[in-house]
């Protein structure tokens, strides 16, 4: 599909990659909708847009039925990404990833059942899905699936919904599993933590775990550019498909780099120990790489290493870090 003079809609779209989907599609000259309930999202991402005619923003949250079906109504296109991601809160709050990632997911795809505009639904989903996968890097025909984290199980979810709903009701679904993504406006995930950390204390460094644990990391612009490859290539009704890194790299070697990458001397290292073997928290994924070579065959690859990613946005990062710090934000 050809994205040029869609109306495309993104859901979480002031969140961390929405709002840069959103970029790249208004530089792209399309007609964007957007709609975040604000409360991981920042208007400040997307302000830069929000007098374009070719935007328009709806403050709102998509278990609001009402607002969602106004904002779905006559869409072509919809990027759903709005979920709660944090891994630690299901441990807590299992009830929030349920009503947030499976309900919200249900809603949205009830508004496109309605709508009948909607032409192709592309869900934001995760590695997460695959659990502690013995097949590492783990391919899209992996299973059985066996999330270990509510957060996992609730994208599981997500992705039956929609891979039930396309060809029921006749539109076109990509369902992406996630890498790690980082990039300038993140707010949450290892590379963050340990910058704030470091800022904070730049002679100790606290590390969730073991250290051994072991991450692919994806730069955002790279994850956008292989969704948009993606979205022009495949063709069946309902497709899945792994995004991330070639490589990936331990915890420890994270923090090495984030130090290095500050300037920071004779900093200690110090490890939590974990759980369940050296895992940061419950529900951490122990290994996790994703096999890429089916989106890779469609003519993309990342542009960067995980190493590359990481010291691109450990400056990004700390800037943005200290400006929202001047301008008092939390």
């Amino acid at each position: 599909m050809k994205l040029r003079d869609k109306i495309i809609l993104i859901t979480g779209a002031a969140g961390f990659i929405g709002s840069h989907l959103v970029d790249r599609f208004m530089v792209s000259k399309n007609f964007v909708r957007g709609i975040d309930n604000l409360s991981t999202g920042r208007l400040e991402n997307i302000k830069h847009w929000l007098k374009d005619p070719n935007f328009s923003f709806i403050q709102g949250d998509i278990l609001n039925e009402k607002i969602l079906e106004k904002v779905v109504d006559g869409s072509e296109v919809i990027f759903h990404l709005a979920a709660n991601p944090d891994i630690r809160t299901s441990t807590r709050s299992p009830g929030i990833h349920f009503e947030h990632n499976v309900v919200g997911t249900y809603k949205v795809l009830e508004a496109v059942r309605k709508s009948k505009t909607v032409k192709m639904f592309i869900l934001a989903s995760t590695s997460s899905v695959y659990g502690d996968a013995e097949v590492v890097p783990t391919p899209e025909g992996y299973g059985p699936i066996m999330p270990i984290s509510v957060y996992g199980s609730s994208k599981v979810a997500a992705e039956a919904l929609t891979a039930a709903y396309a060809p029921t009701f006749g539109f076109r679904s990509i369902i992406f599993r996630f890498a790690n993504i980082i990039g300038p406006r993140m707010k949450s995930g290892v590379v963050y933590d340990l910058i704030v950390k470091l800022m904070s204390n730049p002679r100790e460094l606290e590390i969730l775990g073991d250290g051994t644990q072991t991450k692919s990391y994806l730069l955002v612009d790279d994850l956008i550019d292989g969704m948009l490859v993606a979205i022009k290539e495949l063709h069946n009704q309902v497709n899945i498909i792994n995004i991330g890194s070639d490589d990936h790299l331990k915890v420890m070697d994270v923090a090495k780099i984030v130090v290095e990458e500050m300037g920071i001397k004779d900093v200690k290292f110090k490890f939590t120990g974990g759980v369940n073997g050296g895992r940061g928290w419950k529900g951490d994924i122990k290994n996790e790489c994703l096999d890429v070579s089916k989106i890779k065959s469609l003519g993309w690859k990342p542009k960067h290493t995980c190493e590359e990613s990481i010291r691109i946005v450990v400056k990004a990062l700390q800037e943005e870090i200290v400006s929202n710090k001047l301008l008092g934000h939390t």
